[in-house]
């Protein structure tokens, strides 16, 4: 038994990088919004992320099912069971999960949201690196698969073991390596070519209903940004604070941030200029920082903590005037 995943989204410096998406500042009314998703779209084309994985869990038999209801005197119908198939937890099946999870996490750590489930946007510079990457990850995939094979035996043997009168052997494909896979496509977002031919109005019509698509994947863009850094600083605000607490702060509450800017550099929009400020304020605060220092030295860890407080506010208030903002673009 397998499942097919469509993986699915859930994401500066004063100057525009030479990587970016980038438009000038200056532009505050409708048509700034306009000429970023009509670049957006230019520049990007999509991507979609798609997994097959081997299905853990089998929801249990209608017979089986009215046995565990039975047990607890309910009724059948307010009752869903399902058993375990796999020892998930195995270094086997783990590793081949770590392979997934670097998957997902590179196509978005690579990509900026667009409204349809399961795709994201890419620039069209980086797909030959993309494909590059995704092409030695599913290799890695198949390694992993084949270790899992290797161990296949003894965890269909604890599987026996744990589910006792549950366990039945036609749960188990004999062969994994077509239960796995990693594949990765780029679906077009424009109207077909023909549609012009046949109803030149439908497609016109269809043209400006994707505008206005990339129009709002640009506002989704700015929203994950801003959620983002807005979890990173207030996670690293919380563990700075001297509020008496014992607290332990790990390096990654500073090199995530890191990571954000330079991610934030390279696909950033430059479709609001009060959004690349609060950023690169936050850059500023702790810039030349090192974990240890901020250990080490009480006044310098309270003086970041502040400013660091000062740059989450400044985002709350950007987040809270954004639906304002968006009403007047759309107004104009």
């Amino acid at each position: 038994m397998s499942i097919m995943i469509d993986s699915v989204t859930e994401e500066a410096h004063d100057h525009t990088d030479s990587h970016g998406i980038s438009d000038s500042h200056g532009h505050s009314d409708s048509e700034a919004t306009a000429t970023i998703g009509q670049r957006l779209q230019a520049e990007t084309t999509a991507v979609r992320l798609k997994i097959r994985w081997l299905g853990v869990r089998k929801t249990l038999s209608q017979d089986q099912t009215k046995l565990a209801a039975g047990t607890f005197d309910a009724d059948i119908k307010s009752v869903s069971a399902s058993k375990k198939l796999f020892d998930t937890s195995h270094p086997a099946f783990r590793a081949a999960t770590a392979v997934k999870t670097q998957a997902v996490d590179y196509w978005k750590g690579h990509t900026l949201p667009y409204i349809e489930p399961g795709v994201r946007l890419i620039r069209r510079n980086d797909v030959p690196m993309f494909d590059v990457h995704m092409t030695s990850v599913r290799a890695e995939l198949s390694e992993a698969v084949e270790e899992l094979q290797r161990h296949y035996g003894e965890l269909i043997d604890q599987a026996r073991a744990r589910l006792g009168n549950l366990f039945d052997p036609s749960d188990y494909e004999p062969d994994l390596s077509e239960l796995f896979a990693i594949e990765w496509e780029y679906p077009s977002c424009d109207p077909p070519e023909y549609l012009l031919r046949v109803s030149p109005q439908l497609y016109y019509n269809e043209c400006a209903r994707v505008q206005t698509r990339f129009d709002e994947a640009v506002r989704l863009a700015e929203q994950a940004f801003a959620d983002e850094l807005g979890q990173l600083v207030s996670h690293l605000a919380e563990r700075l604070s001297d509020d008496g607490s014992s607290k332990v702060f790990r390096d990654s509450a500073v090199t995530n941030l890191l990571a954000f800017f330079e991610r934030f550099q390279q696909l950033n929009i430059r479709s609001d200029e009060q959004l690349d400020r609060l950023v690169a304020d936050a850059r500023r605060v702790i810039s030349g920082v090192q974990p240890q220092d901020l250990r080490d030295h009480a006044a310098m860890r309270q003086h970041v903590a502040n400013e660091l407080v000062r740059v989450e506010a400044s985002l709350d208030g950007w987040m809270t005037d954004r639906p304002r903002r968006s009403i007047l673009r759309r107004s104009r």
